[in-house]
């Protein structure tokens, strides 16, 4: 891609077009969404998203960050902000998977659909690590229950998101809420 200092004016208003539609396609249907789509949305043919991306993962690479990755690596802090590691556990559980439940992106991050993709596949090792270092502080604590690993945590995530990206039918808030209470209380430890 042309540096954007050289593009001519409608060449720097057709990718801008395309980032602003890509992060609002993305956000409400994922980043599986067919180009065409976001094409549509842009007012731009699917030869120009390639002539300026490069394709889906240029796209995804350049506005990674406005369409999930500031909301993961945010979950992540926020979670490391708590003081008590049970807090710590709950909170980080129901986090993502409400943003799972809301942002479809979210789920594509974690299943690791564009593995070409840099930056997404970097949110992913930052997960794998908060992992490791939430299950190190979990059984130190001893609030989690035994055998509970850092790949639980991603098992936990990568099923939520694929039953959330195909299942026929989407679970109300409710019943979805119910079914992470009954997640943590099978990683947690019974609390004295």
């Amino acid at each position: 891609m042309a540096a954007p200092a050289t593009l001519r004016a409608d060449a720097r208003r057709n990718i801008e077009l395309i980032r602003a539609a890509a992060v609002q396609v993305f956000r409400e249907r994922g980043l599986s969404v067919p180009l065409e789509d976001v094409a549509a949305a842009a007012r731009v043919s699917k030869a120009t998203i390639f002539n300026r991306f490069g394709g889906r993962v240029g796209l995804i690479d350049s506005v990674i960050d406005e369409v999930v990755a500031v909301e993961l690596l945010s979950v992540m802090e926020d979670a490391r902000s708590i003081q008590g590691v049970r807090e710590r556990v709950h909170a980080y559980v129901r986090a993502t998977r409400k943003l799972q439940y809301s942002l479809p992106a979210v789920n594509d991050v974690l299943l690791q659909e564009f593995p070409d993709s840099e930056p997404l596949m970097a949110l992913c090792h930052a997960a794998d690590a908060f992992h490791d270092e939430l299950v190190a502080e979990g059984h130190t604590a001893g609030i989690l229950a035994d055998g509970v690993t850092p790949g639980d945590f991603q098992a936990l995530a990568i099923d939520n998101a694929l039953a959330l990206k195909h299942a026929r039918v989407h679970p109300s808030r409710g019943d979805y809420d119910r079914r992470t209470a009954y997640i943590l209380n099978g990683i947690c430890a019974p609390s004295d």
